[in-house]
C-alpha cells in the first residue's frame, strides 16, 4: 500500500520521503489522531465521500487529545484534493493523521512538536469484495470495549486501537473474519473498526452513542437511507442475545462500507446471508458513490484531475 506522493507538515512531498524519528512522542505512547475516508471516482474525476463531516471529527478528536490541528476543515480539503491530484487517483482510501512528534519522552507529550500527514491510496472492499454479498463470519469477542471515563469512545485517538487490535486479532485466530465487542456492560456495541445494526421483524436496531461506540460517518449514511426507504431505526442498547435471534445483520464503516454478517459465533444470521433490507440499503449507497443513483443528500465534494500540483 503506497503511492508516489504524500502531504506532511505543508508540503506534497514523494513517497519515501515521509519519515519521522524513533523517538516521535506517537509511537511510545500512541499520541496521534486520525481518520479514514474514501474517494470514489464519478465522471472520471476522484469525489471526496462526507470528507467536511470526516474532518470535523479529525478537529474532536484533536480537541478530546489536546492535538493542535495545523488545518482547519477546508484547508483539510484543500490537502486532499492536492494530494489526489498528485497521485491522479481517481478513487482512493484516504488518511489524514496529526501526532506528536520528537522532542522528548515524557507522558505528557505536550512540549513535543505536532506533524502531520495525508496520503491518498488505492484499496478496494476491507473485509473483501465478496463478503459485501456473502457476508462475513464473526464472534463475540472476549475483549471489551473501554468503559465511560477511560478512554474517548468517540474520539479517533491512535493508542485506543490497540483495544480493537486485540478484538480482531483474536477473531482471526478463532478463524473469523471480525469480531464484535460488547461494551463494560456487556451490551452489544460494534466491530474492531466498523458499526453494527440488526434488523428484527423489519424493524432496524443500534447501539447508541452511550455504549461506547464510534459515531460513524457511514453509520449516519446508512440510518439516513434506511429512514429514507422508510424502515423504522431504533438506537437502543442491544443484548447479546439479539445477535443470535436478528434476521439480518450489518457492518458499516469508510473502509467495510456495508457489509452483511452471515453468522455470529457459528450460529447463522437469519437464512446465513445477505438479507433484503441489508441488500435495500445497499442497492442505495452503492448507487449513491457508483453514480447510479443521485447524490441526493450532497455527500460528495468533488475534485478535478486536471489541475496541476506542484510536489515539494
Amino acid at each position: 500500500m503506497r503511492a508516489d506522493y504524500i502531504w506532511m507538515n505543508g508540503k506534497v512531498i514523494p513517497w519515501d520521503e515521509a519519515k519521522v524519528h524513533v523517538f516521535t512522542h506517537a509511537l511510545h505512547y500512541g499520541s496521534s489522531v486520525f481518520e479514514g475516508i474514501r474517494a470514489y471516482e464519478r465522471d472520471g474525476n476522484p469525489a471526496i465521500f462526507r470528507g467536511p463531516e470526516h474532518f470535523e471529527r479529525l478537529l474532536f478528536s484533536c480537541k478530546v487529545a489536546r492535538i493542535p490541528s495545523p488545518l482547519t476543515v477546508d484547508e483539510w480539503m484543500q490537502v486532499t484534493a492536492e494530494v489526489l491530484r498528485a497521485n491522479q487517483h481517481r478513487s482512493a482510501y484516504i488518511r489524514p493523521l496529526v501526532f506528536r512528534g520528537y522532542d522528548s519522552l515524557g507522558v505528557d507529550g505536550r512540549g513535543c512538536p505536532v506533524d502531520a500527514i495525508l496520503a491518498t491510496v488505492p484499496w478496494g472492499a476491507y473485509l473483501g469484495a465478496e463478503a459485501l454479498e456473502k457476508g462475513v463470519d464473526v464472534q463475540v469477542s472476549s475483549w471489551r470495549r473501554m468503559a465511560p471515563d477511560t478512554l474517548n469512545a468517540l474520539a479517533k485517538i491512535g493508542g485506543q486501537y490497540v483495544n480493537s487490535q486485540n478484538v480482531v486479532m483474536e477473531a482471526k485466530d478463532n478463524g473469523f473474519n471480525e469480531g464484535i465487542a460488547l461494551d463494560i456492560n456487556g451490551y452489544v456495541s460494534e466491530g474492531s473498526g466498523e458499526n453494527i445494526f440488526l434488523i428484527y421483524k423489519g424493524e432496524i436496531y443500534t447501539p447508541p452513542l452511550g455504549n461506547s461506540i464510534l459515531g460513524g460517518i457511514t453509520r449516519d449514511c446508512a440510518i439516513t437511507i434506511a429512514r429514507d426507504l422508510g424502515y423504522t431505526v431504533r438506537e437502543t442498547t442491544i443484548p447479546r442475545e439479539m445477535l443470535y435471534l436478528a434476521d439480518e445483520i450489518f457492518f458499516t464503516g469508510t473502509a467495510a462500507e456495508i457489509t452483511p454478517v452471515r453468522s455470529v459465533d457459528r450460529l447463522p444470521v437469519g437464512k446465513g446471508g445477505r438479507g433484503p433490507i441489508t441488500k435495500s440499503i445497499q442497492d442505495v449507497f452503492f448507487g449513491i458513490i457508483r453514480g447510479e443513483l443521485p447524490d441526493k443528500w450532497n455527500w460528495f465534494t468533488p475534485v478535478s484531475l486536471a489541475e496541476t500540483v506542484r510536489a515539494g
